[in-house]
């Protein structure tokens, strides 16, 4: 905490509103240490502003009752220390400005955030401090980096592929470590005069806010249970130091990889302490595995994107994006409808978006499957429609992080083995072989022998009447036929990467794959061409 040290020497103490957005926790928050290290009073304030979460962050039920549970549990975490989270309901200036009046307050404090909206929020926020005259203080501590700091080493602009981000990141170093605990000490010290805590400001139940009821997930919100979690995956370092997650398995019936990702999404684990605790176990072990399959290369996959999408216009679109190649996608809005209520007719979609809904969360392999389906696989509609259903299902939703991966998944940008199809059958297949995944998830096709459990339109009509699930009436037969959409969606791909190859070779690393290759040498075969024709006639 270098660069706060000399700030109560040099001023009378704050009277500080700290606003938790992302951030729900109390590990390693620079942001709210420094408004503890700088004040006398300091109110811990959340905003519950529905409408900026219903219109712009656009999160579902699910991720409403994640987000609910952490504020319960922030504010029981407060609590043992002696302090309170103060929950405000409406729209953020208005609340703010009230707040700044009623309370006197010199400064606001928050956690610095790369997305569009939440830049746009501080933005407003430093401009009503100017007018009320409060300071305000944003610290990065959503990321390990400040990608203010990636961009500058790389002349201004973003890398584009991550070995050209690793290359920065080896020159900026390990990331800035975790700041220190806070105590009962730190909030006493700055404990705002009593408040009515009864009604006022409390934590709202779903009912409140007219939620419906909570579906079975796994996932339940808050710091603590993200700890716990991030112990319990720690404790095996065996595990850790091995980890590779293309070996994970996409349809084990509970996760695979750490689970992890819904609290770093919504800030309740520190992605600081979870690299620095795998750095402690990397240094312990003989062999470990390497980014960008390791845990770590995880994390740095997460501020690729972060960095990538900070300083890329239009991220989330194609229209505007100058990363993303411009293709012409099917406007079907029936086929699209098909995909997201999991009635495309192959069971292993079906059951991954059936998980989708149900628990928020489905593992990284189970997405590309769906993602690559939807895009380039079979049915060729934007990446941009199934990225907002990611936005709305996922608890992890992650505005940087759901753009990158659809435009990987759809291989609009960063990804060009663009002839790597994932076949709705074969691939669950591999690591299921029983389907076991199915059944859980599908309960219609639970009696299927294994033979047809992938394929069961290929069942007889007498083998279908004994499973009790009649296709074509009680489950959909393929709403494609898989071999010929992909073969035609390959060449429209094809044609979409010669047309725009200039686009195509921003995001890509110098491993080619030989098409690629192919295309590489075709168009510098075609640029001496025109150098020699340009040559022959300046000589004549």
């Amino acid at each position: 905490m270098k660069q706060f040290k000399g700030l109560r020497a040099a001023r009378m103490p704050h009277r500080t509103i700290h606003l938790f957005r992302k951030g729900l926790r109390l590990h390693d928050h620079p942001a709210l240490l420094a408004a503890l290290e700088s004040s006398e009073v300091v109110y811990p304030v959340y905003i519950l502003d529905r409408k900026f979460m219903t219109s712009v962050m656009h999160i579902g039920a699910l991720r409403w009752h994640f987000l609910l549970q952490s504020l319960e549990d922030l504010q029981k975490n407060l609590c043992r220390l002696g302090s309170h989270l103060l929950v405000i309901q409406g729209e953020y200036e208005p609340v703010l400005r009230e707040h700044v009046q009623k309370w006197n307050i010199t400064q606001v404090t928050l956690d610095a955030e790369m997305e569009p909206f939440y830049k746009e929020m501080e933005a407003n926020i430093r401009c009503l401090g100017e007018e009320l005259g409060f300071e305000v203080l944003s610290v990065v501590g959503h990321s390990l980096y400040d990608t203010k700091r990636i961009l500058d080493l790389n002349d201004g602009t973003p890398p584009l592929t991550y070995k050209r981000f690793l290359h920065i990141l080896s020159l900026l170093g390990d990331p800035e470590v975790p700041v220190r605990n806070l105590t009962a000490e730190d909030f006493q010290k700055c404990r705002p005069p009593d408040l009515d805590l009864t009604e006022c400001y409390r934590v709202p139940l779903p009912a409140d806010l007219k939620i419906p009821p909570e579906s079975i997930s796994p996932w339940r919100g808050g710091e603590t249970e993200g700890l716990q979690r991030l112990e319990q995956h720690l404790a095996d370092q065996g595990w850790v130091a091995s980890f590779t997650k293309p070996r994970t398995i996409p349809n084990s019936l509970l996760p695979s990889t750490t689970g992890l990702s819904p609290y770093f999404s919504m800030g309740c684990v520190s992605v600081r302490t979870f690299f620095y605790r795998l750095s402690n176990i990397y240094a312990q072990a003989k062999h470990h595995s390497l980014p960008p399959v390791s845990l770590q290369g995880q994390l740095l996959w997460r501020e690729f994107f972060y960095t990538v999408a900070s300083a890329t216009p239009n991220f989330t679109k194609m229209a505007g994006n100058p990363i993303c190649l411009q293709i012409s996608w099917y406007e079907d809005a029936e086929r699209l409808h098909k995909w997201k209520t999991a009635q495309t007719g192959f069971p292993w979609i079906d059951a991954i978006m059936t998980q989708l809904r149900q628990e928020g969360w489905i593992h990284h392999l189970a997405r590309h499957a769906a993602a690559c389906f939807l895009t380039r696989g079979d049915l060729w509609i934007s990446w941009e429609e199934g990225m907002k259903v990611f936005e709305e299902l996922l608890l992890d939703a992650d505005y940087s992080i759901n753009a990158g991966n659809w435009m990987w998944l759809s291989a609009s940008a960063f990804f060009h083995q663009y002839t790597r199809i994932f076949c709705p059958v074969r691939f669950g297949k591999r690591t299921d072989p029983e389907g076991q995944y199915i059944r859980k998830y599908l309960p219609v096709l639970k009696n299927f022998p294994s033979k047809y459990i992938y394929e069961p339109w290929t069942a007889s009509e007498e083998e279908q009447k004994q499973a009790g699930c009649i296709i074509g009436k009680d489950y959909p037969f393929p709403m494609v036929d898989h071999k010929e959409a992909s073969n035609h969606n390959l060449q429209l791909m094809k044609h979409v990467r010669e047309e725009q190859y200039r686009t195509a070779q921003l995001t890509r690393d110098d491993t080619d794959d030989p098409m690629e290759m192919k295309l590489k040498r075709d168009h510098s075969e075609e640029n001496v061409t025109k150098a020699k024709t340009a040559r022959m006639t300046e000589q004549t």
